[in-house]
Parts: C-alpha cells; sequence; structure tokens
C-alpha cells in the first residue's frame, strides 16, 4: 500500500513519533502507559495493533500487560479491562493471521522459483 493511500495511518504514525521524542520516559515505559490508558479509553483492537510492535521492540511482554491491566482495573473498572482483554487478544489473533499468510506467500514464492 503506498504511502499515498494511508493519511490516517501516516498521520496516526507520526503523532506518534513526536510523542515518544518528546516523551521524558523510556520507550518502554511510555509504551506501558500507552497500553493503560489504551484500556482506560475502551480502544478497539485496531489501536492496540497500532501499538504492538513498537511495544515488543522495546521489551514489553505480555506479563507486562497483564500486570499493567490489573493495575489500572480499580481506576477503570472491570468491565474496560474485560473489554482491552477481548481487544488485545483480537488485534493478537490478527496479527498472528498476518503474519501466517506472509510466510505462506513467502513459502509460495520459493516454491515456483
Amino acid at each position: 500500500m503506498a504511502e499515498e493511500d494511508t493519511p490516517v495511518l501516516d498521520a496516526l504514525a507520526d503523532i506518534t513519533a513526536v510523542s515518544i521524542e518528546r516523551s521524558t520516559l523510556e520507550p518502554r515505559e511510555l509504551m506501558l502507559a500507552r497500553i493503560a490508558a489504551l484500556a482506560a479509553v475502551d480502544a478497539p483492537p485496531a489501536s492496540y495493533l497500532l501499538n504492538a510492535g513498537t511495544a515488543s521492540e522495546v521489551g514489553v511482554t505480555l506479563e507486562d500487560v497483564q500486570g499493567i491491566l490489573i493495575a489500572v482495573a480499580p481506576i477503570v473498572g472491570t468491565p474496560r479491562i474485560v473489554a482491552a482483554s477481548g481487544n488485545l487478544a483480537q488485534a493478537l489473533g490478527f496479527a498472528l493471521a498476518v503474519v501466517e499468510a506472509e510466510l505462506e506467500a513467502e513459502l509460495g514464492e520459493e516454491a515456483e522459483g
């Protein structure tokens, strides 16, 4: 997909980059804060997906995410945590499906070549 085809995603990426550049938090702590905020605002799966790659790159683990959800549960409430868990699972399922499709495409190209 060409950059001119994704103006909204490009704008979100730009906003995220500026946020990371200007934050005084370490990248890992910044991503933990973002995950907490996503849970607090009842973010959809796509929002988690947009942050998953960066979170993984800076060392955020599944255990960290679980700890964050437990930590914010008394503030945001059980319904938001249940929704966040489901949205995270959907985002991870989508990400896995994309990776699987990419691997299948690569294997298909190798078999043809």
